[in-house]
């Protein structure tokens, strides 16, 4: 073919914007917004969020609107100081039977609630879908944490802004081991 020429480099690999849905992009654009201007939307929306969540068996909240690779699980959890048992919606990551959560309160200085209370008591259950298991929260170590970050980072780059927004805080990684 004459006069072809080969194209730019970029129209061969989508643009972050290309890639992910007008969705994904919304869900990411509002969360760094709120979070840059240091509102944190979580306790919000949770008991709106556990309950669908709960009566669809995960049908509905079972991942991060217009990223479906951003799944979420259901940690039950008791209040460290309290005993009042609450449930958090986070996003997952299965790593063989475990699975792994990243407490970053979406980039804020401090360690979410959760965090602390699976310190506090790590003894819990989790909900994936319909499915609940018994499981015991134990903080990764350094090696985990670095073999593990990439792989939220993948399937949701916004934790990339989440660290870069904690200002300072190391995000530690929890491991959800079954019991």
């Amino acid at each position: 073919m004459t006069g072809a020429t080969t194209p730019p480099r970029s129209s061969f690999a989508p643009s972050f914007k290309e890639a992910v849905s007008l969705l994904g992009q919304f869900t990411a654009s509002s969360s760094q917004f709120a979070n840059k201007h240091g509102i944190y939307l979580g306790r919000r929306s949770t008991k709106f969020h556990v309950a669908l969540y709960r009566r669809s068996g995960g049908k509905i909240g079972g991942h991060l609107p217009g990223w479906p690779e951003a799944r979420i699980v259901l940690v039950d959890h008791t209040g460290a100081k309290s005993g009042a048992k609450r449930t958090s919606p986070v996003m997952y990551h299965e790593d063989g039977e475990a699975i792994a959560v990243v407490a970053s309160k979406a980039g804020q200085p401090t360690h979410p609630a959760w965090f602390q209370n699976l310190k506090a008591n790590p003894d819990t259950t989790i909900q994936i879908g319909s499915v609940v298991r018994e499981v015991r929260a134990r903080v990764a170590t350094d090696e985990e944490r670095a073999r593990l970050w990439p792989n939220f980072v993948a399937f949701y780059p916004g934790y990339e802004f989440f660290r870069a927004n904690a200002k300072g805080r190391k995000i530690p990684i929890v491991i959800l081991d079954p019991r």
